[in-house]
């Protein structure tokens, strides 16, 4: 039996992996690049994100602040297009990176649209939410499972991003709600039927998180999403962060598999403390 700390082992158990994000120019997607360099700079990320330029600088922190040690590839991607995610892997991922393979597919990429009830939720809203939460990480996700079968030995870890609304579901949130137990369902699916090997699939559902992602949901209204934080300390995107490196840095026998992460003032997705004001 090692006598080395839980922790002390993580960074020897990331070392030399390349690890692929989606959304990883902001919130959560970011930070969890910057926690996989910070943790064991010896490391390869491919970074992808609609925002090209803003995932270039990204990049290029990452690589400063490691002095070179993390190699950092950034590649635009939609992942709601599926045209544009076969292309990203089969075109868009330069031959040197395909050939030191992934290890870790960190499916984050997601977003919500309004508070609308059903009967007056707009259908290119319905259309976004599906296709980004559910059809590009399902997409993303059957092309890594196969390099993962065909090239690295059955062996891979795929961290999938839910959220508190695939479990508990609420008003004004049907079609977010939906689509995170849409994700809840597939991974517990996909992990069963990837037993028999070495693939680990790790479920990870963030409650209130600070990102874009009020700021997304209200359409570009700033005090709206301020005002969902008032009188609380909701959980920063470097928490969530923390849990993904501390889940795929484990010895490859142990599967954190299900992970619900809330701030002290929140007991459910409806169960949330505000302070006075």
């Amino acid at each position: 039996m090692s006598t080395n700390s839980l922790l002390s082992q993580i960074p020897r158990n990331l070392a030399g992996k390349t690890v692929l994000i989606t959304g990883a120019s902001s919130g959560i997607g970011r930070s969890t690049a910057f926690e996989f360099s910070r943790t064991q700079p010896d490391i390869n990320l491919i970074l992808a994100a609609r925002r090209i330029e803003t995932v270039q600088e990204v990049a290029k922190e990452i690589e400063a602040e490691s002095g070179g040690r993390t190699k950092v590839l950034a590649l635009k991607l939609d992942v709601s297009d599926l045209a544009a995610v076969k292309r990203f892997w089969e075109v868009e991922v330069p031959r040197e990176w395909k050939e030191r393979g992934v290890d870790v597919l960190v499916n984050n990429a997601g977003g919500v649209r309004g508070l609308e009830h059903v009967g007056e939720i707009a259908e290119e809203d319905v259309a976004t939410m599906i296709g980004v939460n559910v059809m590009g990480l399902i997409g993303l996700t059957q092309h890594v499972v196969r390099h993962f079968k065909n090239d690295r030995g059955g062996k891979g870890d795929i961290v999938n991003i839910g959220s508190i609304a695939g479990r508990e579901p609420y008003a004004g949130g049907s079609i977010y709600c939906a689509t995170k137990a849409a994700v809840r369902s597939f991974s517990d699916s996909l992990r069963r039927e990837n037993i028999s090997n070495q693939i680990r699939v790790i479920e990870i559902d963030p409650g209130q998180v600070e990102t874009e992602f009020s700021v997304v949901r209200f359409r570009g209204d700033k005090a709206k999403a301020d005002a969902v934080y008032a009188g609380c300390d909701p959980l920063g995107p470097e928490d969530i962060a923390g849990v993904i490196v501390f889940a795929v840095g484990q010895r490859q026998g142990v599967v954190l598999a299900d992970s619900l992460i809330f701030p002290q003032h929140q007991a459910g997705a409806g169960a949330v403390y505000k302070r006075p004001a």
